[in-house]
């Protein structure tokens, strides 16, 4: 399954991800409306966080305190690299308990390389890691659907859940704070 393969991509081709990922911030608009619901010096949860660039770089810079959760050593490596003052676990979101609680949880651009399935098995992993009235953003698309791309020659997974079952998932789950981009 292309869902199954994600992991494993990414580790092979970490040095290809880094050259090829943009540092321009892009995703500004949406961060923005994220932290501004974190307390001043919170705490962030960055679900697949990859080499830590732009984003964790931002919102560190921004004065967030990061723990960072991605399965690519590789990547991994590269965040402790750049910023060894914060947090940088080697593990799959799926299933994740760091027995903490977060007042920011982020999932940009990791989130949708999840089936449907485990997505939906995501909210449980939020409301696990999320303190009281705990800010979430994630990356979906803008509707149910799976959508296949190409990333060093090799497929790579996309999908994405109804709108209003984001809406049900989160409405179970976790507190109302909550945004998706899709």
């Amino acid at each position: 399954m292309d869902a199954d393969r994600i992991i494993e991509i990414y580790e092979r081709h970490a040095d290809a991800y880094d050259a090829q990922r943009g540092r321009a911030l892009m995703e500004r608009p949406w961060l923005d409306r994220f932290t501004a619901l974190i307390p001043p010096g919170g705490r962030v949860l960055d679900l697949g966080c990859g080499m830590g660039e732009p984003i964790a770089a931002h919102l560190i810079g921004t004065g967030f305190r990061l723990t960072g959760v991605d399965t690519a050593p590789s990547l991994l490596g590269l965040c402790r690299a750049r910023f060894p003052a914060q947090d940088w676990v080697l593990g799959d979101m799926r299933g994740l308990d760091l027995g903490r609680r977060f007042e920011g949880i982020l999932a940009w651009d990791s989130f949708f390389h999840l089936d449907h399935a485990d997505q939906r098995a995501m909210f449980a992993v939020f409301a696990r890691h999320a303190a009281p009235g705990a800010a979430l953003i994630f990356t979906s698309g803008a509707s149910e659907g799976v959508a296949l791309g190409c990333f060093e020659g090799e497929v790579l997974h996309h999908a994405s859940l109804s709108p209003p079952e984001y809406r049900s998932l989160l409405a179970r789950r976790v507190s109302p704070q909550a945004a998706s981009t899709g």
